[in-house]
């Protein structure tokens, strides 16, 4: 790939039945109606699995969004740098074996992509509902100025 741009994935995960467990999707939703160069593409997730597994091989750089159980406040966004299956935190939400299944699968197959890891705490109840709660919707823009910096370092 000498010479050319390497293309980046920005993945969303989450079921958006689940209110604020479907944030990676959100906002990849709004992500995607903004000005990104050619070599970024986005993707709606759903809830991982490895029916991803294909995908991480494609890229060699993913900005993965997701929903975490981690005990902070609603809408507290984070972004971690995970090597390994390992290095994801222990509370993503309700999917997170498949997305750590997923993680290990790629490794073993010799195509693990670098992974920019943005998680946003959401509480442990969440209703059905398509909507997302005013503290996790009113991160999206903090998302959208990490995923910016992001593609703009590499």
């Amino acid at each position: 790939m000498a010479g050319t741009t390497q293309k980046i994935l920005i993945l969303g995960i989450g079921n958006i039945l689940l209110g604020d467990e479907g944030i990676g999707v959100h906002a990849v939703r709004v992500l995607e109606k903004s000005s990104y160069p050619d070599y970024v593409v986005f993707l709606d997730g759903g809830t991982g699995g490895f029916h991803l597994l294909s995908i991480f091989e494609e890229y060699q750089k993913i900005i993965l969004i997701d929903a975490t159980l981690d005990g902070n406040p609603p809408g507290k966004v984070s972004l971690l740098k995970p090597k390994y299956a390992a290095d994801f935190p222990q509370t993503l939400s309700a999917h997170d074996i498949g997305l750590r299944d997923l993680v290990n699968s790629s490794a073993l197959l010799g195509f693990l992509p670098e992974i920019f890891l943005i998680t946003v705490s959401i509480s442990e109840n969440q209703p059905l509902s398509m909507e997302l709660s005013p503290e996790v919707n009113q991160c999206i823009g903090e998302i959208e100025e990490i995923v910016n910096e992001i593609v703009r370092r590499i």
